[in-house]
């Protein structure tokens, strides 16, 4: 089973959503996320957070449906993305797709990519997408599904990853490394209507745009 957690960054097109969530899905608001959820008219399974960013007619109008919810302090060492995470987890959820953790503030944005880094591992998958931008960490194979003309970019992650091996991309990678503070990995193209990365060591955040319709 898994969760969807929807955050309180920007959403540019709320439309582009709705397609990525299925009907099994665990429905998370990790508070001002609640918004998106009842913009999509969708129900969460759970609210969380200090609720500082819900406004008082989203709060009531989810209450009524008797949702679970779970308030903490505003004052607090971590962040509602992050409490929604450890509770997710806590609950033996393995694939956590989270929609709304990219735009607005740039700390919080950093701050939700480290969240990616920290949780992720060979048990715990957590991707980002908002429709237009698919974020997912590489720590050995990833396959994905877009269209021809769709940007690809693959950025190291705190030291070299090596042993990459790319296809269905405009410029592949041949058992190559690349290491953080370089940009050979930036705008990549799918050429295909899939992709697939391989590496042999070291951590790749691979960020697939979306290319716009017409």
């Amino acid at each position: 089973m898994r969760a969807v957690v929807f955050a309180n960054g920007v959403i540019q097109e709320i439309n582009l959503v709705k397609p990525l969530i299925g009907k099994k899905d665990l429905i998370v608001s990790a508070d001002g996320g609640l918004r998106y959820i009842r913009s999509l008219d969708l129900i969460p399974d759970m609210i969380i957070g200090d609720l500082d960013s819900v406004s008082h007619d989203d709060v009531e109008y989810f209450e009524d449906k008797k949702i679970e919810i779970l308030k903490f302090p505003r004052e607090k060492d971590q962040t509602d993305l992050e409490i929604a995470l450890i509770e997710l987890v806590d609950r033996n959820y393995k694939n956590i797709l989270v929609v709304g953790a990219l735009g607005g503030r740039t700390d919080q944005t950093l701050a939700n990519l480290g969240l990616m880094l920290s949780f992720s591992n060979d048990e715990i998958q957590i991707e980002f997408d908002d429709g237009q931008e698919h974020i997912m960490l590489v720590r050995n194979r990833q396959v994905f599904f877009g269209k021809k003309g769709d940007t690809v970019s693959l950025i190291p992650q705190c030291s070299p990853a090596k042993g990459i091996t790319t296809s269905g991309l405009r410029y592949p990678l041949n058992g190559e490394s690349l290491f953080p503070g370089q940009t050979r990995g930036i705008s990549n193209e799918m050429i295909e209507k899939s992709a697939e990365i391989n590496i042999t060591s070291g951590t790749i955040l691979c960020i697939h745009t979306r290319k716009k319709d017409g």
